[in-house]
């Protein structure tokens, strides 16, 4: 389809080693003067579902600054624009949760929050896995959590996983263990 927004000016706002703010003055799809602000990701959104022979998943725990509480999400992490997404997700893998996987499929490919920003994020699934140890940023105080996926699955559908990458790789990988 076409583009019924008209981009008039940009304007940068705000920088930093992950993220760019825009400011852009624009005519909007009813023809009307308007300003839109846009977040523009320096890394792609990876995120990891592992999942064992026996059914079991991991969860990584941590306190997330931005929504000012404490989350259990699959692991994940940021990609860099000279990594593959896949190289991204061994690597967050690993670094995370220790694992290391044989196999991967690529489950989803998300826009995050497509009304705000561009970023887009990639989700694999990770089986056929071997345990070796975590190798954590400096700033990450994770806790894993080694569980049943079904258990994974009803925290989605208790609420207590709110983090939208999380919840579609959960949500993705229920449907496609019932097929």
């Amino acid at each position: 389809m076409k583009n019924p927004w008209t981009t008039i000016s940009k304007k940068e706002v705000y920088d930093n080693p992950w993220i760019k703010v825009e400011e852009h003055q624009v005519i909007t799809p009813t023809q009307k003067k308007g300003i839109y602000g846009k977040v523009i990701f320096k890394n792609l959104a990876i995120g990891i579902l592992p999942l064992d022979e026996n059914g079991y998943t991991w969860l990584v725990g941590q306190y997330r600054y931005t929504v000012d509480e404490y989350a259990w999400e699959i692991p994940m992490g940021g990609g860099p624009a000279d990594q593959t997404a896949l190289e991204s997700a061994k690597r967050e893998l690993k670094e995370e949760t220790g694992l290391q996987a044989k196999e991967w499929t690529e489950l989803l490919k998300i826009h995050t929050s497509n009304s705000v920003t561009d970023e887009v994020g990639y989700v694999y699934l990770a089986k056929g896995l071997t345990q070796g140890e975590t190798e954590f940023d400096d700033t990450e105080d994770l806790k894993i959590w080694h569980l049943p996926f079904n258990e994974a699955y009803q925290m989605v559908m208790d609420g207590q996983i709110t983090d939208a990458i999380s919840m579609a790789a959960i949500l993705k990988t229920a449907v496609l263990l019932k097929r």
